[in-house]
């Protein structure tokens, strides 16, 4: 009697408005359950990863990670015969720097893994000397006169927020390293020195560890070699 008693002042009654919050909280079955787990880890194993049933002997099975098509990891295997890229491969092959390199044109691969392993010697891709450049080529000039360098030092001096290192080299063709060369503002170094310790102060315990760990590693960069 004083159990029920007990059970029915606890629990709220049918007919008050929190009867439905409470069946909800109580009732709610959660995901986050030891049967729940056990549940999502049963996942079907990928046939490509599973032996083969077909073949007697044990074999390496190739399954690179997904990225973006390149036409230059493509095995010859798997090209047609009027890709163009068959006439690239024997024009490189036919070169006299190919013929002075290898003694012979090598096959084609008969195996992605075979394929892969020439790709890394050189085998199949295009000779070096026929690739275009990464960026238009840069012929230094020595045009200015030392006229124009005592130019670029007075307007440097004068005001150097106004005549920075770029637009001095925009201004008389030439590099930024040629004007850092020619002149300095050691005033505008001293205020960029100035913001980064306000920079650095502002930095938390986390940050600045990172930044110490990134120079010690830069001090072992050397030692790798």
């Amino acid at each position: 009697m004083a159990t029920s008693l007990l059970s029915q002042s606890v629990r709220p009654a049918l007919q008050s408005p929190d009867a439905f919050s409470f069946v909800c909280r109580t009732c709610q079955r959660n995901a986050a359950t030891y049967r729940r787990t056990r549940k999502l880890l049963r996942v079907k194993v990928d046939p490509s990863f599973a032996p083969s049933k077909t073949e007697a002997q044990d074999h390496i099975i190739f399954n690179p990670p997904s990225s973006a098509p390149s036409p230059y990891d493509t095995p010859p295997k798997f090209l047609p015969k009027s890709d163009p890229r068959w006439a690239m491969y024997s024009a490189a092959a036919s070169t006299p720097a190919a013929s002075t390199t290898t003694p012979a044109s090598p096959a084609a691969p008969t195996s992605i893994l075979a394929s892969i392993a020439a790709k890394r010697l050189g085998m199949n891709g295009p000779p070096v000397q026929s690739l275009p450049p990464v960026r238009p080529r840069y012929e230094k000039k020595y045009h200015l006169t030392q006229e124009q360098i005592e130019e670029i030092r007075r307007l440097r001096k004068e005001d150097p927020r106004q005549w920075t290192r770029v637009r001095l080299a925009e201004k008389f063709e030439c590099s930024q390293f040629f004007v850092s060369l020619c002149c300095s503002a050691p005033e505008i170094k001293d205020e960029q020195d100035e913001e980064l310790v306000r920079l650095k102060a502002r930095w938390g315990r986390r940050k600045t560890e990172a930044r110490e760990a990134r120079q010690e590693r830069k001090k072992l960069w050397g030692q790798d070699a």
